[in-house]
């Protein structure tokens, strides 16, 4: 059969052990002319199984997300940049559409929805759908990403969305959601310790885990997933104590040392 030409887009990951699911995003690709991989500092098998697939593999001790997106741009040298995580599954829907928007180019980037599954269970509610994130981008209209965590990317032009969505094997397991809350919850309370967040006590912790658990299982109505619905809620409230905690201690570390200044 002769071999179907490649797409002008460049496929762009950011990785950190990601052993177990790197192989299952980098077969899914053979339809791009290249392929750029970005590791975090993997301590497990991740880089030699993303040089089974590349020669452009680069490293980055960099924890900021935002400036890491912006270097895989880059590195580019693609018309379009397609930004995957590893646990992310294009289907063939999303492959024809992708192929029929950058010939359209009428935008920018695009945006596509996710259909996210936490331990092997899709989630529908809860905040979970239709969870748009930017992943499709013409190059040359990329300015940057900013962001340490949660970060958005800046374009010069206009988004579009994709119908069809890519799925999300998020949260495969309690042991990766715990390890993922603790690097995420560190994070963000520097932010929030940057930023001069007010000081944290009992009754604002206590309050933003209740506020998180309401908004996600009743206001977005998580109740609607059965137990995994319910666990997610919990957890999601569990990760803002996290927050609180860290911001606390950073807090309280910073009162000590004035304190005996």
């Amino acid at each position: 059969m002769p071999t179907l030409p490649k797409l002008p887009i460049s496929a762009l990951i950011l990785a950190k052990n990601e052993q177990d699911m790197i192989s299952g995003c980098l077969e899914q690709l053979d339809f791009v002319e290249e392929i750029i991989i970005l590791d975090q500092k993997s301590e497990d098998n991740t880089v030699e199984i993303a040089k089974k697939y590349t020669d452009k593999v680069f490293t980055s001790s960099n924890e900021d997300f935002g400036k890491n997106r912006t270097l895989l741009a880059q590195y580019a040298k693609g018309e379009w940049l397609l930004y995957l995580d590893c646990d992310e599954r294009l289907s063939k829907d999303n492959l024809e559409e992708i192929a029929l928007k950058i010939t359209q180019s009428e935008n920018s980037a695009y945006y596509f929805p996710r259909k996210n599954f936490i331990l092997s269970r899709e989630v529908k509610h809860g905040g979970w759908w239709p969870d748009y994130v930017p992943r499709l981008f013409k190059k040359s209209n990329l300015k940057k990403w900013s962001g340490r965590v949660h970060e958005s990317p800046v374009i010069d032009g206009k988004f579009g969305y994709m119908k069809n969505p890519i799925t999300h094997h998020t949260a495969r397991s309690i042991n990766l959601m715990l390890a993922k809350s603790i690097k995420w919850a560190k994070i963000e309370a520097e932010l929030r310790f940057e930023a001069n967040q007010p000081k944290v006590t009992i009754l604002k912790t206590v309050k933003a885990i209740f506020l998180e658990f309401i908004n996600r299982y009743f206001a977005k109505m998580a109740f609607l997933d059965g137990a995994v619905g319910v666990i997610e809620s919990v957890y999601q409230g569990l990760h803002q104590a996290m927050i609180m905690t860290y911001l606390w201690e950073l807090q309280n570390k910073t009162e000590l040392e004035n304190m005996s200044k």
